[in-house]
């Protein structure tokens, strides 16, 4: 019976691959894959259920139109959940690409602002900024000094400090500013519950 050994060994290998990535995978051993004496068994509610013989582990699966699915192939006895793996699958692929979707929503922008720069130029700068933490994207506001401009670094902190409250209805100041050579920063972030608002500007119609 070379064949079988072989086959439940080249699981075995894809399974320690699997286990140092974390989640369940496709790899992962169900059914008439686990070969093993018995196994520690959860039910599809998460209920323990014990330690039982395989075959009847297998056997409550099939009662219950249910797949044998080994969770945590280290363990002794090795720990078995009953569960709909087809589901579970499609499940996990929906979550990682909502949270995928939700990490892209999240963009870092950036303002560049001089430390002497005239009101004007501060609300067009500021009318930036509210656009992008309207949007739901991080803004990273950097003061660029110039000459004698870094022996005056207050001036920047001032700056930023005043940026901060103008907008402190869409934000909030995630990074407190920061000398970095010649430049300031400082890193606004969206409120929570700001809803991203598209800006329609942006897409401006091809002529």
């Amino acid at each position: 019976m070379a064949g079988p050994e072989s086959c439940g060994h080249q699981v075995e290998k894809r399974i320690c691959h699997s286990d140092q990535g974390g989640p369940i995978s496709s790899e992962t051993r169900i059914n008439e894959r686990i070969r093993v004496p018995e196994v520690r068994l959860v039910g599809p509610n998460g209920e323990q259920v014990g330690i039982v013989r395989i075959e009847d582990a297998l056997r409550l699966a099939q009662e219950n139109d249910l797949d044998l699915v080994e969770v945590a192939p280290q363990a002794r006895p090795p720990v078995c959940k009953l569960m709909d793996f087809g589901k579970f699958k499609y499940e996990s692929a929906q979550k990682a690409r909502e949270s995928r979707r939700n990490q892209q929503l999240t963009v870092i922008k950036e303002q560049k602002l001089r430390p002497k720069i005239d009101q004007h130029d501060y609300e067009t700068k500021k009318g930036h900024v509210s656009r992008f933490l309207a949007a739901g994207n991080k803004v990273k506001v950097t003061i660029m000094f110039r000459g004698r401009e870094q022996s005056r670094p207050e001036l920047g902190f001032r700056l930023l400090q005043k940026l901060a409250d103008d907008v402190t209805e869409l934000g909030f100041v995630e990074s407190s500013p920061k000398q970095d050579g010649r430049n300031m920063i400082m890193v606004l972030a969206p409120h929570k519950n700001v809803k991203p608002k598209v800006a329609k500007a942006e897409t401006a119609p091809e002529a």
